[in-house]
């Protein structure tokens, strides 16, 4: 039996029943459908970088999707078709693009992971996110059993959610497999698409807006997320996480004028999903799903709220061996040794903490795996 802790980034998890290796596009349709027609479902697991699994394992087949590929699909007036295997690691399928002086996926360099999970949250990152470039999704689809071609309108893609998504353990709105994803990049003399984050623009020198080599952007990216601790590095004991744990909140604009006033903000127009809000002293623990609203919405730091709620980078609770990276308060880890329980006990209390502090309940990105939310 195969040990999840070898297979994902956070390095915890107990075994799987069965293990099945998929590393073409048949081999995956004919894995995932012959498995679904026992009635069971598979856990479907890309680069593990986005998974917490218990420490009892999964009770039942583990799908290992690793089929790879990058084809061209069309070239003109300075727009590039490519369709990418759900298996192909997302950082080679951005290093591909650079070489070739595509731009619209630069900003993403670094991201762990593979190509077919990346549209399931809609992976982003100092100032581009992939509902920019992405096209379509070929989806095996779980309902009907069968290949379809789902454009990416029609994926309720938003700030790290899409129809793909399970929110906290409630089921996805679409059940199914990304099998191979289609995106649309610009060729246009090897230049970058136009800055759109203030860090990333200050570590380039220039202003918001401004384009520059492909190349630097990438490189500036990697030094950016590596000072960070969110580059897989097996030297680096901070990169053994799942990156940013918790996601940015989107509050209402009246909520988020209640916080203090250096409390970091940004607009995020009229149509995301709000984070939940309760009165202070009155929070459960019970997190139900995020409700959608309308009216002007605003995103704000979840590791602002961490780090003013008293958690510190480098923090453990007494006696765990996960804790918080030493460089970056969004991030929890495996300092070596951690359990699966240990990592979720320390994610429950940040969320307590945050939720006492301030009255916002931060959601965690990683999907969970026999553990409570």
């Amino acid at each position: 039996m195969t040990n999840l802790s070898e297979l994902t980034t956070l390095r915890v998890g107990g075994p799987a029943v069965e293990t099945i290796t998929a590393t073409t596009r048949d081999e995956l349709v004919s894995a995932v459908a012959s498995v679904w027609g026992f009635g069971e479902d598979p856990l479907i697991l890309g680069g593990g970088s986005n998974v917490l699994v218990a420490d009892e394992g999964y009770d039942g087949t583990l799908i290992r999707v690793a089929s790879r590929g990058i084809e061209v699909l069309a070239s003109e007036n300075g727009r590039v078709l490519l369709r990418v295997q759900a298996g192909e690691c997302w950082d080679d399928l951005v290093a591909f693009a650079v070489e070739r002086g595509l731009a619209g996926i630069e900003a993403l360099s670094g991201i762990p992971g593979s190509c077919g999970a990346s549209p399931i949250q809609n992976i982003g990152a100092y100032g581009q996110e992939l509902s920019a470039c992405l096209v379509a999704v070929e989806l095996l689809d779980r309902e009907h059993g069968d290949l379809v071609r789902v454009p990416a309108a029609e994926l309720g893609l938003g700030y790290r959610t899409s129809v793909l998504k399970r929110h906290g353990g409630h089921a996805p709105e679409r059940n199914g497999v990304v099998v191979s994803i289609d995106v649309e990049l610009t060729d246009d003399a090897g230049l970058s698409a136009p800055i759109g984050y203030a860090q990333l623009a200050s570590a380039l020198g220039v202003e918001m807006g401004a384009r520059l080599p492909i190349a630097d952007v990438r490189r500036t990216v990697l030094d950016l997320r590596r000072s960070k601790g969110m580059v897989v590095d097996p030297s680096d004991p901070d990169t053994s996480s799942a990156g940013s744990f918790f996601t940015n909140p989107i509050v209402s604009e009246s909520f988020a004028r209640s916080l203090p006033a250096d409390a970091p903000r940004w607009p995020m127009g009229d149509e995301h999903e709000d984070a939940v809000v309760i009165p202070l002293g009155e929070w459960t623990g019970d997190v139900p799903p995020p409700s959608f609203e309308h009216g002007a919405r605003v995103k704000l730091s979840a590791a602002w709220l961490i780090e003013r709620a008293g958690i510190t980078r480098g923090f453990r609770l007494p006696g765990s061996r996960a804790g918080i990276s030493t460089k970056h308060t969004l991030a929890l880890t495996n300092t070596g040794g951690s359990t699966a329980d240990e990592i979720a006990s320390l994610a429950r209390y940040v969320q307590m903490r945050v939720a006492a502090e301030f009255g916002v309940v931060l959601q965690p990105e990683p999907v969970y795996v026999n553990l409570d939310f």
